[in-house]
């Protein structure tokens, strides 16, 4: 964490100085905004949350309830998810109080007994070591509450508008805020009356029954309901000897549990099977009361039984897939003539199954596409243009999620009796680990991600694929760091110069591209304003070969140093050395003569060129920035 470059903090120094919108922000929703969002679940706070970084923008996010969440349905945080709340300054604290996913047991008939289930496999839950984050479990309540303190922290002091609800909305390509909003007051003095407010774009992050997509004129399309689970978060007594562990468990004529501990020690979570929905069920199975999803688990249990002392929270739902054709407001006839003015995240257009504990996190990634798009956009840093690839790249992510759900909740929903192979759960779970960490989204070239020409020279970093970090020395204070955990959601580009074998300051590839970097009109960073910091869009860092003893951080260009706040302080903390005991060059693949990994504000990797590659790289950069402004 970087602070006191523009004066002594004394207090909290995750609050960032309040600035722009955020100084003397008024407390009531203003009759106009850059961008509404509707609806504080995960998808909606994430885009506050990253949109709350750009100073000049005004965000504002309403909830028809009339203050917080207080217990929420999801619950499972992917790795990649843990990776994200780095990014926001939270992956800590959230790692701490959760329940972390380190094995899971799978359970099926006692081949010599099927009255009775026994334990018949364990599977580490990331044995490939995909990432260096856990899988969690943690309330999404929780989850929200961090994300409204990054919003609160920020300079625009950001805070959840509660007590409205989207009643409608009417878009004007030609005016300057282009669409009308209609809300209503669920809470307060005004309950019950409308109000009408202006903004240039609207995120739909309301749910499942989302009225935002139905302004739009969206569906949810996909397969009918037909099977039921109850599920219950529960306090309970039990000799079950895996009630702490993650589990998958077979009976052979009771149905299936997913078992989910939950943080805290004592509470879990249960997926008990209630079996195929009839046609003619009309909502029946979802009158199913808590005492009868006990007795159904403790029938699938046995020989092992469960005392439940204590109910949290219960729930009866029927599996459905289904997804919208465009999370945004564009006609497929109009694509390319005008530009989206509203946005649907999340459950707003995919729905699937709970099991696979894919929603909150998809959700989330949705959030975090669209939120930074957006504040490219309204800072003036990119054009328009750019508000098209997020229905393009996040509608086929929630179709692969789609196809996974439908093949997991099948094989969870089958009978002991019906598997081919006895483990077939068990390897499907260990094969497809990658998915469910929330690693397999690879978004395909665009003005946003290259096409692969040089691969080769990174292969640890595939383009359209999340950055993945790995352990460097950081030169000035000689501290092992995690590379990526030093990306902060702060809508910046980073620009990670891997560089030759020379040393630093030797005439090199890496001298030559830092000069151009510096000084040619073509550089990205020649778009950087000249009242800010040099580094204030990009972030520019230098990783030699040589450790950090064999750097003299004198001789690193410029470029690599940038002079920062209102005391042009050099900013030492983008010179790294390759750590001797986790060599980033061997670990990820990277070209022992050099290359420049070019990575999203979103942590996707969009760009490998060689070190001499500058037309390339200022070639990638020219339709994603503005005309450049000449630098002091």
């Amino acid at each position: 964490m970087q602070f006191h470059h523009h004066g002594y903090v004394s207090g909290d120094p995750r609050i960032q100085p309040a600035a722009g919108v955020g100084i003397d922000r008024p407390e009531g929703l203003p009759d106009q905004m850059d961008v509404l969002i509707v609806g504080s679940g995960p998808a909606g706070m994430l885009t506050a949350a990253q949109l709350a970084q750009f100073p000049n923008i005004t965000t504002r996010i309403v909830e028809r309830r009339d203050g917080r969440l207080a217990i929420g349905q999801a619950d499972g945080i992917q790795a990649r998810s843990v990776e994200t709340f780095q990014a926001f300054g939270f992956a800590e604290e959230v790692t701490a109080e959760a329940y972390w996913i380190t094995e899971m047991c799978f359970w099926r008939p006692d081949p010599e007994d099927p009255s009775r289930i026994v334990r018949s496999g364990r599977a580490l839950d990331d044995e490939a070591g995909i990432s260096e984050f856990p899988h969690l479990i943690v309330n999404q309540a929780r989850v929200l509450d961090y994300f409204a303190r990054a919003m609160a922290f920020a300079p625009t002091r950001m805070t959840p508008d509660y007590g409205f609800e989207f009643v409608g909305l009417e878009v004007d390509d030609d005016a300057e805020y282009p669409v009308t909003v209609t809300l209503m007051h669920t809470a307060g003095p005004h309950e019950g009356t409308e109000r009408t407010v202006k903004a240039k774009y609207v995120v739909g992050s309301d749910g499942a029954r989302s009225k935002v997509r139905a302004s739009i004129g969206c569906s949810l399309e996909g397969d009918q309901a037909n099977h039921a689970w109850g599920v219950m978060d529960v306090l309970a007594k039990t000799d079950f000897p895996d009630i702490r562990t993650k589990c998958a468990i077979q009976s052979s004529n009771g149905g299936s549990i997913l078992l989910i501990p939950r943080e805290g020690g004592h509470l879990f979570r249960m997926y008990v099977d209630l079996g195929v929905v009839a046609e003619d069920d009309n909502g029946a199975v979802r009158k199913t009361t808590i005492d009868q999803i006990i007795a159904k688990a403790n029938g699938i249990l046995a020989p092992y039984t469960l005392d439940v002392r204590n109910v949290a929270w219960h729930s009866v739902y029927e599996v459905g897939h289904r997804l919208t054709d465009r999370f945004d407001d564009v006609l497929p006839e109009d694509l390319g003539t005008r530009s989206p003015r509203v946005f649907i995240t999340g459950d707003a257009c995919h729905t699937h199954s709970a099991k696979a504990g894919q929603g909150m996190n998809v959700s989330m990634q949705d959030g975090f596409n669209i939120g930074w798009k957006l504040g490219h956009v309204l800072d003036g840093r990119s054009p328009e243009t750019l508000l098209s690839t997020y229905s393009a790249e996040r509608q086929v992510v929630a179709q692969n999620l789609i196809n996974f759900d439908k093949e997991w909740s099948t094989l969870m929903a089958k009978r002991p009796e019906e598997f081919e192979n006895p483990s077939e759960l068990e390897d499907f779970y260990v094969r497809t680990a990658e998915f469910p960490a929330g690693f397999m989204t690879e978004y395909t070239p665009s003005m946003l991600i290259a096409e692969a020409k040089h691969q080769e020279l990174a292969a640890g970093f595939p383009i359209g694929k999340r950055f993945k970090s790995a352990t460097v020395r950081r030169v000035s204070d000689t501290n092992p760091v995690h590379l990526g955990h030093q990306a902060k959601a702060d809508g910046r580009w980073r620009i990670y110069v891997f560089a030759d074998s020379a040393p630093a300051g030797a005439p090199s590839p890496v001298t030559d591209l830092a000069a151009w970097l510096e000084s040619a009109p073509e550089s990205p960073l020649a778009a950087t304003p000249a009242d800010l910091d040099r580094d204030a869009w990009f972030d520019v860092k230098v990783i030699y070969q040589q450790d950090h003893n064999g750097i003299d951080i004198n001789a690193v260009p410029a470029v690599f140093k940038p002079e920062v706040g209102p005391f042009r302080l050099t900013d030492l903390a983008k010179v790294y050395g390759a750590d001797p005991q986790a060599d980033i060059f061997e670990e990820r693949g990277l070209d022992r003569g050099g290359v420049v990994v070019v990575v999203r504000p979103d942590q996707y990797v969009a760009n490998v060129l060689p070190l001499t590659a500058t037309a390339e790289l200022g070639e990638f950069f020219a339709p994603l920035l503005p005309a450049r402004q000449p630098q002091p």
